[in-house]
């Protein structure tokens, strides 16, 4: 009988243990084009241009896709949609907004959050 409990005792410890995943860190890491470049072109990443529709349709990064931090609620029910514990490319017209999206999407719970701080101004300038 006491080496059953030790033995359930045991298997308690290891399931609760395994668990048990460190929590990960978040942070917000500015990117400058070579970066961006070299980690989001060609990939499968999430990439967002937080411009507006008008802005968006005039040109954008790769294959972004648009959510208009300037419609802030429909933006916080929109960028949910996606991992967040997966890396998180943004960027906009020419770097203030991503700077406010950022902390939004880490208080939201993104774990990883990369900040194109040339934006988009910066990429097509030399396009």
């Amino acid at each position: 009988m006491k080496s059953l409990s030790n033995v359930a005792f045991m298997s308690f410890c290891f399931l609760w243990l395994s668990s048990c995943e460190p929590e990960q860190e978040s942070f917000i890491k500015k990117i400058d084009k070579e970066t961006l470049i070299a980690e989001v072109i060609g990939k499968d990443v999430q990439l967002i241009d937080i411009r507006t529709p008008e802005e968006y349709i005039k040109g954008y990064i790769d294959d972004a896709i648009n959510i208009d931090f300037l419609q802030e609620e429909t933006f916080k029910k929109d960028i949910q949609k996606f991992d967040k514990n997966q890396p998180i490319y943004i960027y906009c017209r020419s770097g203030g907004r991503t700077a406010r999206a950022s902390k939004l999407m880490q208080q939201m719970g993104f774990k990883k959050i990369f900040d194109y701080s040339g934006s988009y101004n910066d990429w097509s300038a030399t396009e």
